[in-house]
């Protein structure tokens, strides 16, 4: 029961991501009066708004929302000028050989974290927000200087795993307060990033050079991608959404357990919290 809450949850974070993927498998197969990159941009605006006036987005999230595109579209132009994969429709949306719309593919990433984030009642315990926060820019940084200079990644993933390490993400399923590592995390929301990925690029929304006149299953080392660029969309919404506290050291809480009742979670015998209470974060008991 608590896997099946779980997952329900997971799924309404995913609301704004469901929303992107129907609006890809519509414009594959509907006829469009505009290009269908102008009209998924069209698609994207109106459902964040959508979404915003509903109340199934705060307007600190869609603020996040408009971050995570920027950061997007900045990766994109330059990716596509690389090579490293191309959007083959015209559209007079197109900037650089890269649509509008493209950034809202990260936004999207964006949304689920956000959603995430309030909907399961995220924590932190041993989070170093400075030391993430650098190895996280030195892993966004690299996307870009691999291509003229030699590629870090196994020296990112190495930088990430000791700024991460011994920190704990806690989450709330019903009365219960799970934790696991947050790298973990990281590599488990990569995963579900790279089936989307295989879905979006067989509905045409990018292709990969070996993907040109027929679609074939993204490369593997695709994964430790998306797994790392995860962790760069949860600093930035670590620090504007909802930013961590931590309470005691991370060895308190063991990994992937329950640790009870939110109610009843206190800090360690003998720590001191750094809040005039004992709550985990911003209202969670």
């Amino acid at each position: 029961m608590q896997l099946v809450r779980f997952a329900w949850q997971e799924a309404l974070s995913c609301g704004y991501a469901v929303a992107f993927f129907a609006m890809l498998a519509l414009a594959e197969v509907l006829p469009l009066p505009l290009a269908r990159y102008d009209a998924l941009l069209i698609g994207c605006v109106a459902l964040t708004v959508v979404m915003w006036a509903a109340g199934a987005e705060t307007g600190r999230e869609v603020l996040v929302i408009a971050l995570f595109h920027v950061v997007g579209l900045a990766l994109e132009l330059f990716k596509v000028r690389a090579g490293s994969w191309s959007y083959p429709d015209d559209a007079y949306t197109k900037v650089l050989g890269v649509p509008l719309y493209s950034g809202f593919m990260y936004a999207a990433v964006g949304s689920y974290m956000c959603q995430a984030w309030r909907r399961l009642d995220l924590g932190l315990l041993g989070y170093r927000p400075l030391a993430t926060g650098a190895a996280a820019l030195f892993v966004y940084a690299n996307f870009f200087t691999h291509h003229w200079l030699p590629n870090l990644r196994l020296v990112a993933v190495v930088a990430l795993l000791a700024a991460t390490w011994r920190t704990l993400v806690t989450y709330r399923v019903g009365q219960k307060r799970y934790a696991m590592p947050l790298a973990l995390s990281f590599a488990l929301i990569g995963t579900f990033l790279w089936l989307a990925e295989n879905a979006a690029t067989f509905l045409g929304a990018w292709e990969y050079p070996d993907q040109a006149g027929v679609w074939r299953v993204v490369h593997l080392s695709k994964l430790s991608s998306w797994a790392l660029l995860v962790s760069v969309s949860f600093v930035l919404v670590a620090a504007l959404v909802r930013p961590a506290r931590e309470v005691g050291p991370a060895r308190d809480v063991g990994p992937a357990r329950d640790v009870g009742p939110a109610r009843d979670v206190r800090p360690a015998r003998g720590v001191r919290p750094r809040l005039s209470d004992d709550r985990y974060h911003d209202g969670a008991p």
